[in-house]
């Protein structure tokens, strides 16, 4: 029996996740995961985000179901945590908004029926951590997206799909780092 290898959770800011639209498999098996290719090449199953939760309600009616948003420099993450999410609505359920936190979780891509996209995180798990925390997610997600940035300029076939998909200006999110290196610094006088 061969053991499946959870994927890698990608680190994007809020603004890219939002812009996000290419959803694919890459087999047909039913159990095959669902990616979602975003505008800089991140093929993404699951997310490492981090940023300040300011606001969350539990809008279950019959058992929890928790509704929050995440904030990060360039815009929001929305998060909801239900009874297959048991360890991380116990986590939630627990924080005091506002606060920074850390979630790793996987994507939820919804496409609506007259045709957007919908992303949100289901959370596997969350936790309270410090603005030093904080501010290293900015900086290494900054670096991370100006490296798939480079590699769109590779021949490869995700890099086709993103051109493909995107087109082939990627300056937005050269301006969403910038925007979040900014945000930081203003932050920090610096």
């Amino acid at each position: 029996m061969s053991l499946r290898q959870r994927e890698v959770a990608r680190r994007l800011y809020a603004k890219e996740l939002s812009e996000s639209t290419l959803v694919y498999k890459e087999h047909e098996d039913t159990y095959a995961p669902q990616y979602l290719l975003t505008p800089t090449g991140a093929k993404c199953n699951r997310v490492f985000v981090v940023g300040t939760l300011t606001e969350k309600e539990n809008v279950g009616v019959d058992s929890d179901y928790w509704r929050a948003r995440l904030a990060d420099p360039t815009g929001v993450f929305p998060i909801y945590a239900g009874q297959y999410q048991q360890q991380a609505v116990t986590q939630l359920s627990a924080i005091e908004v506002p606060a920074f936190v850390a979630v790793v979780g996987k994507l939820n891509v919804f496409r609506t029926n007259d045709g957007p996209v919908k992303v949100s995180i289901r959370p596997e798990f969350i936790n309270v951590v410090d603005s030093e925390t904080r501010n290293r997610w900015v900086l290494e997600t900054a670096e991370k997206t100006l490296e798939r940035i480079e590699r769109l300029q590779l021949d490869n076939e995700d890099a086709a799909k993103v051109r493909d998909h995107y087109g082939t200006d990627t300056r937005l999110y050269v301006e969403i780092v910038i925007e979040a290196l900014k945000a930081l610094k203003k932050e920090y006088g610096t």
